[in-house]
């Protein structure tokens, strides 16, 4: 389906359910990362890339304080009101929108209520931020819709402050941030703790692979925040030894040598991975402009190393994707997508050979687990903003 096909559906599914034509759109992709899992919280760096998988809003706005949503991709209606919003139990997807909603009004911004149709190409549950666009679509929806003078990063804080503290999961802000101000062609470097971001362009010597394994993870049910409090304890731990440190951020390879003995062995194991990451962003930086694939095998190889045996976030269907990713003709280097326990991982790939890779990947991860993948090339997208609904193509937000 192209994004003439795909407008026109929900074009005719909105007036179906609600007898008129949306008047406004929005979007916002999901994101892969290309080095820096788990740094995000601990205030590190993030080598960050939106990709061309995106969630699609489209809307009318209401004249009262009703919120009507309906999901193309489950097939459920959600329905809120903003003067009394809370958790839905019938439609958990419907928290995203309402808590976003949640948090604007905590800021003190009057919202106006809409209908809309909802559609996301990002895959449900798979590591690629399909909350976070979901999130991102609906926070630039309402500060077009509603006029609110607020900027993409101050959006995808407020987002980000909606899954922290409504939907209960305690996310870094890399999901929202890369998803609210991606740029199309290159990938993104974040200073999580700074909030600022530069451009990384991608040698076209490079393709990005997503491999899903199907292995489905919910993170407000995993390791996810015993991670995060690791980490805190460690640093708790580590500033009794050494002054000026808040984050692992903070923190050096050689330095930390110093301090493990100091540390409970897993907690040390876990601090270990996030400062050696940290590290492993920098450096991709310039691998990645320079299409250096000595490096990057290197890099992505001890970074999917460091995720296994630090910080213990693979799972069966990880390590089987991992092996058929290695195996298949044009592979450079592979690594862990997302959080991890399960989802997606990520490879890059010789442009020629994209094809022959995917499909090796397929029939060799299918054999090995059972489950069938979804393999496919991914590209840097724009961030969230608008989409003019004559030709479905992003307009300056």
């Amino acid at each position: 389906m192209d994004r003439v096909e795909r407008r026109n559906w929900l074009a005719a599914e909105f007036e179906a359910r609600y007898g008129a034509q949306p008047t406004l759109w929005a979007r916002a992709p999901g994101r892969v990362d290309l080095m820096g899992s788990h740094t995000d919280y601990n205030e590190g760096w993030i080598l960050t890339m939106t990709i061309d998988r995106d969630a699609w809003i489209a809307a009318r706005p209401r004249s009262d304080e009703v919120v009507q949503i309906h999901s193309l991709n489950l097939g459920e209606s959600g329905r809120f009101v903003l003067g009394a919003i809370e958790h839905s139990r019938q439609t958990p997807w419907l928290d995203y929108v309402s808590g976003v909603a949640k948090v604007l009004q905590e800021a003190g911004f009057t919202l106006c209520g809409f209908d809309g149709v909802l559609h996301t190409t990002v895959p449900l549950g798979g590591g690629l931020s399909s909350s976070a666009a979901l999130e991102m679509a609906t926070a630039r929806l309402l500060e077009r819709m509603c006029r609110l003078p607020l900027d993409s990063v101050t959006l995808a804080r407020l987002a980000q402050r909606a899954e922290n503290e409504f939907v209960g999961v305690g996310c870094g802000i890399l999901d929202q941030y890369t998803s609210a101000v991606g740029r199309a062609g290159c990938a993104l470097l974040l200073d999580a703790r700074q909030l600022s971001s530069r451009d990384v362009p991608i040698s076209s010597g490079l393709q990005v692979m997503v491999c899903d394994t199907r292995a489905q993870r919910t993170l407000s049910g995993t390791e996810y925040a015993e991670r995060r409090a690791q980490c805190e304890e460690g640093v708790r731990r580590i500033q009794r030894m050494a002054a000026g440190v808040s984050a692992l951020r903070d923190v050096g390879v050689e330095a930390f040598d110093t301090y493990a003995a100091g540390l409970p062995p897993v907690i040390a194991r876990r601090c270990r991975f996030i400062v050696e990451e940290n590290a492993r962003a920098l450096a991709m930086e310039t691998a990645l402009r320079q299409g250096d694939c000595a490096r990057l095998g290197q890099l992505w190889a001890a970074s999917y190393a460091g995720a296994c045996e630090l910080y213990e976030l693979c799972v069966p269907a990880m390590a089987q994707m991992m092996a058929a990713m290695r195996a298949a003709p044009g592979f450079i280097a592979g690594r862990q997508a997302g959080a991890g326990f399960g989802g997606c991982m990520v490879a890059l790939v010789h442009p020629a050979e994209s094809a022959l890779f995917a499909q090796h990947v397929q029939q060799q991860y299918h054999q090995s687990s059972g489950l069938h993948p979804a393999i496919y090339a991914v590209s840097p997208a724009p961030g969230a903003n608008l989409l003019d609904p004559h030709d479905v193509f992003p307009v300056d937000s």
